[in-house]
């Protein structure tokens, strides 16, 4: 199965295309604004880097959050164009997911997914529920714990402090590669493709403009 991975949740756009479980060719780049305007160029770099065209995609799995709003929205919304296009289905991965395809925690150790909301607090992701939570009000684990995402070494080190069973690992955010592998596993485990919907833990955030809400035009 060819699976194209798509991430742009956290602070980055990134692709990849994935052949039957072997890397073919990927594009990741920094950025936390435009990334509708990013992810045509990064989509394109993995197909070049894979020596691949999209109508040979068997399936596109893309990341529903937690993470940032924009970019939960613009990368549900070029995987379903894509997909629509290619006659091909789209599965939803969340960055928990995602994380635990690389961390291989073990059965006796719990996988906490934890990612800054930008807003002084975290999205834990575990045993398959999203919340927000604050640094200083972190749940107990009720054994042995591995702490993945981009917050987990100040998790972590709070955990431990507390006498808790913590493990660190080393992956911080999702690759595209583990997108895919975590989109095509869901399916063989039977999650059903169709409309993939997002993940939004918190409200966006909105700034009202230097100078004030525009006024209303004079009829």
């Amino acid at each position: 199965m060819r699976v194209l991975g798509l991430d742009a949740a956290l602070g980055h756009c990134s692709a990849a295309v994935v052949d039957d479980g072997m890397l073919r060719g990927s594009c990741t780049v920094a950025i936390r604004q435009g990334q509708p305007a990013a992810l045509p160029a990064v989509v394109q770099a993995a197909f070049d880097a894979a020596s691949m065209v999209p109508s040979e995609l068997d399936l596109i799995a893309v990341t529903i959050g937690p993470g940032s709003f924009t970019g939960i929205r613009s990368g549900l919304a070029f995987a379903h164009g894509l997909a629509v296009g290619l006659g091909i289905p789209v599965v939803g991965v969340t960055v928990g997911q995602a994380l635990a395809v690389a961390a291989r925690p073990g059965p006796q150790r719990a996988l906490w997914s934890v990612v800054d909301n930008r807003r002084g607090q975290i999205f834990l992701e575990r045993d398959g529920q999203v919340a927000t939570v604050s640094l200083q009000a972190l749940p107990q684990p009720a054994g042995p714990v591995a702490i993945s995402g981009d917050a987990a070494i100040e998790v972590a080190a709070r955990l431990a402090a507390q006498g808790h069973d913590v493990l660190l690992t080393d992956r911080r955010v999702p690759t595209p590669f583990d997108v895919a592998m975590a989109g095509k596993a869901l399916l063989r485990d039977g999650g059903e493709p169709g409309l993939v919907r997002p993940l939004y833990i918190d409200a966006p955030a909105v700034r009202v403009q230097a100078g004030g809400l525009r006024t209303a035009p004079v009829p």
